[in-house]
């Protein structure tokens, strides 16, 4: 059953499972490869990313898949029987056409009473980090995957769903002729991962200025750019804590639900401490599935340290933040401290449609806001008008 709002909302986190050519369709014969294959491997069709087996999604082809939302309660933090997460998916079934057909999600959000949304990466976000050893074929796959969005998905269809390509920073030059390109065909989001980026000169942050002329177009521009949670360069970090360097989804391990170390948040304080927002001051960014506890940490950390070297920052770095970005938080977040730092106009709703740690019933994010005391307006700000807000450029 649909939850009746009083307006037409926007989701600022859905996605679609790839097709099996995503990163195929388009790719350049050279890195043919080099780059993502499909194998059957014992009777399984498997993903080759680089030549290696990828278990970034255990299912790739997605079909069959689990329905929306069925691991609701697992992410509010209710798993009362212990289950093991590969087993609370239920039965699988058929993929359904609006996971890669852009005209029949269309008709369902008319059913979820969306207005548009921000349509993103599945397997995607994870395939960035899988190729860090390749970076020319690491940028030919991403180039590859946007042409293939825009084909099938398209960059503001409808002026309803807004596809964000995916920028891989690892060449400057070749991110921002890839920014280039998706302006061209009316982006109004591209999306990456945090983390430092492996560039041919080694590791760097992203704010280095090295990576301005991408930046510059961002902001001149008016595009968001978004952080969406993936693999990062952070999970090799927990190969020297005796675990996995690669992300494996749903993979029960307790130390990884523990783990301190968090990209988005290292990312947002390198953006601060080297200044990008004062060199770019026209940039906006969100952040959308990594939750709200890393600005909490961050904004501990930034009032010790402004405090400390105040001559360091143009301003006080809080206020840059709350000016510049804007957070999605996990529905199960503790929506009320985040409403009292940030205020109802930096936050966003997202859902994560169709995934199975999202919303059946996207609106439903209504309750978990009212839950929270938020008012009838704040909720229509956070599930509406701040998404609307970043779906339309703002250029300099």
């Amino acid at each position: 059953m649909t939850t009746e709002l009083p307006f037409r909302f926007f989701d600022c986190d859905n996605h679609y499972y790839e097709a099996l050519d995503a990163f195929t369709r388009h790719i350049e014969p050279e890195y043919r490869k080099r780059t993502m294959q499909w194998a059957q491997i014992d009777g399984k069709t498997r993903l080759l990313v680089g030549g290696k087996i990828n278990k970034f999604i255990p299912n790739p082809i997605f079909d069959p898949v689990a329905a929306p939302g069925v691991m609701d309660e697992y992410f509010r933090g209710r798993n009362p029987k212990s289950a093991d997460p590969s087993k609370l998916f239920g039965e699988l079934e058929p993929i359904r056409p609006e996971y890669r057909d852009r005209d029949a999600r269309i008709a369902l959000m008319d059913e979820q009473g969306m207005e548009g949304c921000i349509m993103l990466p599945t397997l995607g976000v994870g395939m960035e980090q899988a190729l860090v050893d390749d970076l020319p074929a690491q940028r030919a796959a991403f180039r590859a995957f946007n042409r293939w969005l825009d084909e099938d998905w398209g960059m503001a269809y409808q002026e309803r769903i807004f596809s964000a390509p995916y920028i891989t920073l690892s060449d400057p030059a070749d991110a921002a002729r890839e920014l280039e390109w998706a302006l061209e065909r009316d982006a109004r989001f591209v999306v990456m991962v945090g983390g430092p980026v492996m560039t041919e000169l080694g590791s760097r942050a992203p704010a280095d200025p090295m990576f301005d002329s991408f930046w510059k177009l961002a902001n001149d521009s008016g595009i968001t750019v978004l952080y969406h949670g993936g693999e990062t360069a952070y999970t090799k970090y927990l190969e020297a804590w005796g675990e996995n360097g690669f992300t494996e989804a749903f993979r029960a391990n307790a130390f990884r639900g523990l783990v301190s170390a968090d990209a988005l948040q290292d990312t947002i304080a390198s953006h601060l401490a080297l200044g990008l927002f004062h060199r770019f001051p026209n940039l906006r960014m969100a952040s959308i599935e990594v939750g709200s506890a890393w600005v909490f940490h961050l904004f501990e950390k930034l009032t010790k340290t402004y405090g400390q070297v105040p001559h360091l920052f143009p301003e006080d770095p809080r206020e840059t933040f709350k000016r510049h970005i804007w957070v999605s938080p996990f529905y199960e977040d503790e929506l009320a401290s985040l409403l009292r730092l940030l205020g109802p106009e930096h936050i966003l709703m997202g859902s994560d449609y169709p995934h199975v740690e999202g919303l059946a019933d996207p609106a439903s994010y209504i309750k978990d806001l009212q839950n929270f005391d938020y008012t009838m307006e704040q909720c229509r700000m956070v599930m509406r008008d701040n998404g609307l807000f970043l779906a339309s450029r703002r250029p300099v």
